[in-house]
């Protein structure tokens, strides 16, 4: 089977059609049904599979960087009798349960990533449904700020999963109907289980949609709205976004090559290496204007770019490594250097942009199915940011040498938060609040005893007990269950309080995951199973 890429540009858009008026930027859906991601189905009704997502994904990671000077974000359909049927029943009753939880998983941080976007840069979205909007089609408006409904007696909004395939919405969407549009539950579990879902007025009363309009009046009720919004939203207009180009690598045997970080798989093992590489800082920018010109080859961009590519690789083609052991290469000095940067520069779009997408893919990490541990050793260089990358691993092992070091500073502090929206210290500590107190402020570099003492790190090991220690723990983690790894790291993983984004993914990905396998849904008779043929599916009654 050939590798799934997640690069793409406008120029391959086979799906999306956009469009930028001013500050207004539209975004159409309009899916081919002639080429899906793989063979065995078409896209119709404006359906979708992961290749649907991947270049939604891409628009709004252009839109965060290519256009900072857009107020307003206006998604739309492209297909005439339709806004969008959901994800394509025969793409999933065809698909491996591995496939299903990642795609339904990379769904859920586009529609995250589009939320955050557009809360961080202050631009308001808006989804105009025309036709039936069905399951993930309204799952996407759901992620916008406000979603307008033609009121003509044939559009309407549906969750039908329940009632017709026997699953739940798999991109957020109950989650997003109580917690985000504060639907009554009540309501909300009417809503959920009826198949053809709400049109017009009760829509609107019962909080579906935030406004309805008739036909005729539609977009020109939309287009005031719209009007108000970038009103609302001045001193942009003179913003100049930067080019995103391709992200290289070199893909060679069973290694993967970035500019900033490879990635080396031992297949037998199931283990990968991935290991950061930091330049160093004498010739870094050393203002805003400088971090301009480079555009999109600025270290800390490029950086987060290569790290999610590798990722979403890792997660995909990639499904049998079970551990992935983090290490790094440069000097300290340098590290905090570069984080410095983006520190002094806050406040420019650009660098809160970047930050933001640390922040994101940080949270892809610490969500993937695959264990984590962070090897600090001789010529590593774990701090600020990177030592925060570290944080989202399983267990952090540092060997106590003389010039073995690590360093917090403000960006262990909430500028890059866990995806429960605490820091992940704060989740380290959360027995401990003492400690966490104590930590706040101190950005003095600690050797490993002091790293040990401060609960940053798993165990300080001698040059002695360090490669045993970490032989065994390694070849300990590669026999256990992949399954019991996967439900023990999640609810470790995010101690503490919840959030939106949380629930999302720790909740309803998880009961949507093993709903899949059920035989209820996906069995011989299940209900996704039989989906349009003759027979009814049978269930198995006992609740588990």
């Amino acid at each position: 089977m050939e590798p799934i890429s997640f690069q793409t540009n406008p120029s391959k858009y086979r799906h999306w059609r956009i469009e930028k008026e001013g500050q207004v930027f539209r975004v159409f859906m309009q899916v081919d049904p002639e080429h899906p991601l793989r063979d065995g189905y078409d896209l119709k009704l404006n359906s979708y599979d992961l290749g649907v997502d991947i270049e939604l994904a891409d628009i709004v990671r252009r839109l965060r960087f290519e256009h900072p000077e857009i107020a307003t974000l206006v998604i739309s359909s492209g297909h005439s009798q339709v806004f969008c049927a959901g994800a394509n029943i025969n793409m999933l009753g065809s698909s491996t349960h591995a496939w299903k939880v990642n795609f339904c998983k990379f769904t859920n941080e586009t529609r995250c990533e589009l939320e955050d976007w557009a809360a961080q840069a202050d631009v308001r979205t808006l989804c105009a449904i025309t036709g039936p909007c069905a399951g993930g089609g309204y799952e996407l408006a759901l992620a916008c700020d406000e979603i307008w409904l033609v009121d003509d007696g044939n559009s309407a909004v549906s969750l039908p999963e329940t009632p017709l395939l026997g699953v739940l919405p798999g991109t957020g969407g109950l989650t997003r109907l109580v917690d985000k549009r504060k639907m009554r539950r009540d309501r909300a579990d009417v809503f959920c289980t009826v198949a053809e879902g709400f049109k017009g007025k009760r829509a609107l009363r019962w909080g579906a949609v935030d406004a309805i309009s008739p036909k005729s009046k539609f977009w020109d009720s939309v287009g005031e709205r719209i009007e108000k919004l970038v009103s609302e939203r001045s001193g942009r207009a003179g913003r100049k976004g930067i080019s995103l180009g391709p992200i290289p690598v070199v893909i060679d045997d069973d290694e993967r090559r970035y500019s900033s970080l490879t990635v080396t798989y031992q297949r037998e093992q199931r283990i990968a290496e991935l290991t950061v590489k930091v330049p160093a800082h004498a010739s870094s920018p050393s203002s805003s204007e400088e971090i301009h010109a480079l555009g999109d080859d600025f270290w800390p961009l490029r950086f987060a770019r290569e790290l999610e590519d590798a990722i979403l690789d890792l997660r995909v083609n990639h499904p049998g490594t079970g551990l992935v052991l983090l290490r790094s290469e440069g000097n300290l000095d340098d590290l905090i250097a570069w984080d410095q940067i983006l520190l002094d520069c806050r406040g420019d779009w650009l660098i809160d942009q970047t930050i933001e997408l640390l922040c994101h893919v940080f949270q892809r990490l610490e969500r993937s199915s695959c264990s984590f541990f962070a090897l600090i050793e001789e010529g590593s260089c774990f701090g600020g940011s990177l030592l925060e990358l570290a944080f989202t691993c399983d267990r952090i092992y540092i060997l106590d040498k003389e010039g073995v070091e690590i360093a917090r500073n403000p960006f262990n502090e909430g500028l890059l938060p866990m995806t429960s929206g605490i820091t992940r210290s704060a989740c380290r500590l959360i027995g401990e609040p003492e400690l966490e107190e104590s930590l706040q402020g101190d950005f003095d570099r600690k050797n490993a005893i002091a790293a040990e003492e401060a609960g940053l790190v798993t165990e300080a090991l001698d040059e002695i007990d360090f490669e045993d220690t970490v032989r065994i723990s390694v070849e300990e983690r590669a026999s256990l269950s992949p399954d019991s790894l996967t439900g023990m790291e999640a609810n470790l993983r995010f101690t503490g309080p919840e959030n939106l984004k949380s629930k999302i993914f720790g909740r309803l990905s998880a009961w949507q995951n093993w709903i899949f396998i059920r035989p209820n849904a996906t069995g011989p008779n299940g209900a996704l199973t039989l989906y349009g043929k003759p027979e009814r599916p049978q269930f198995e009654w006992d609740r588990v």
